[in-house]
This record gives C-alpha cells, structure tokens and sequence, in this order.
C-alpha cells in the first residue's frame, strides 16, 4: 500500500535526488505552484518588475475556490469565505 503524502503551502519539494527544487507556493487543479527562489520577499512585485515601468502591486494570498483574499502574513488554515482548505489559497500579486 502506497502512503499519501500531503503538500502545503510553504513546504520545499525535492527531486528524485533529493535536490530541493523549490517551496510549494500554491495549488490549481493542475498541479502546485513552486518558487524556486529564496524566501517570500523573491515573490515581491518588485523583484519580478525591477527595471520595468509598472505601478504597485501587492503580495497576497488567494482562494482558488471562491477568489477571496487577504493579507500573506494572515494566511488562514482554510478560506474564511468558503471554507475551501489551505491547499486551495496560493500567492497573488494584486494592483
């Protein structure tokens, strides 16, 4: 009998190796969301639009059931709206 192992946000994966690949970000029905950077700041708008010319924007969770959100360092054990689990809310960048 095979053992199921469960993901979460925040939780590194490995290759067949062992090589850290990465930390889970998020879910969607076709898979997880690694970042293969460091630390939650490498997420920030930013990083991502250093030497662009685009305004603001917000590092935040996000509910893959019902598209409620709220702040990253709030991040709940399930949707406060819909009660979907953890593994349903991935990082979002908001304007």
């Amino acid at each position: 009998m095979t053992e199921e192992t469960r993901l979460t946000i925040g939780q590194t994966v490995y290759d067949a190796d062992g090589t850290a690949l990465g930390t889970i970000r998020g879910f969607d029905e076709d898979g997880v969301f690694v970042t293969t950077r460091e630390g939650i700041e490498a997420l920030s708008i930013e990083h991502e639009r250093a030497g662009h010319e685009f305004g603001g924007a917000e590092l935040i969770w996000r509910c893959s059931q019902c598209g409620a959100v709220g702040e990253l360092g709030d991040l709940p054990d399930a949707c406060p709206d819909c009660d979907a689990p953890r593994e349903d809310l991935y990082y979002w960048t908001e304007d």
